[in-house]
Formats: structure tokens, sequence, C-alpha cells
């Protein structure tokens, strides 16, 4: 099948972008929550903007839209488990996708595909 790499690629975004906010609301408590929180916005979450930029990069005809999925699924996440609405996220959101466009392009200059 050969669209099973892009579908893993995708529930490897909902994992890190759903689930692990998820599991840092319920499970982590008080201010240890507010900083695995941090290191989530602030580690987690652009590194793996990175990786799936690289990832689209290698194929981009394909995969060109996993920066942007992932950048959704980074607001839809914090909308659900923070606060519904908040514009601050929508920044966070453009960071990640500024990250995984730039890497995907690099990854393309880099490999010579056109």
């Amino acid at each position: 099948m050969k669209y099973r790499p892009f579908f893993a690629a995708l529930g490897a975004g909902a994992a890190v972008m759903l689930l692990l906010p998820w599991m840092a609301v319920h499970f982590v408590k008080g201010d240890a929550g507010m900083a695995v929180c941090f290191l989530l916005f602030f580690g987690v979450n652009p590194l793996f903007s990175l990786a799936m930029g690289v990832y689209a990069g290698k194929g981009r005809k394909k995969r060109w839209s996993l920066p942007l999925v992932t950048a959704a699924l980074f607001v839809a996440g914090a909308w659900i488990m923070f606060s519904p609405y908040e514009p601050a996220f929508l920044l966070y959101a453009a960071g990640y996708l500024i990250l995984g466009l730039i890497s995907m392009g690099i990854t393309c200059l880099i490999t010579g595909k056109k």
C-alpha cells in the first residue's frame, strides 16, 4: 500500500500534537504540568515540525501537506486541552509551520529534487 507511510506520519503527528498534551493535562499535576507543557511547546513540537518537514521534503509531491497538517493538529490539540480560541496558539502554530516549510525546502535543495 503506497499511502501507508503518509498515514503513519499523520498518526505520529496526531500522537505528538494531540496525545502528548492530553497526557500532560491529565497525568501531570501542578507546576510540573506547566514545565511539561513548556517542554512540549519549546522542545518536542519544534523538533517534530522539523522532522515532518524533512520527511515531507523527501517526497514533496505526495507529502507537501504534512507541515500544514502538523500545525493544524497543534492548534486543535491546544484549543481542546488548554484554552479554546486562544490566539497565542496560532502564533505557535505559525512558528511550527515555518519550521516545517523551511526544513522541507532545505531537504528539497539538498536532495536535488526539482
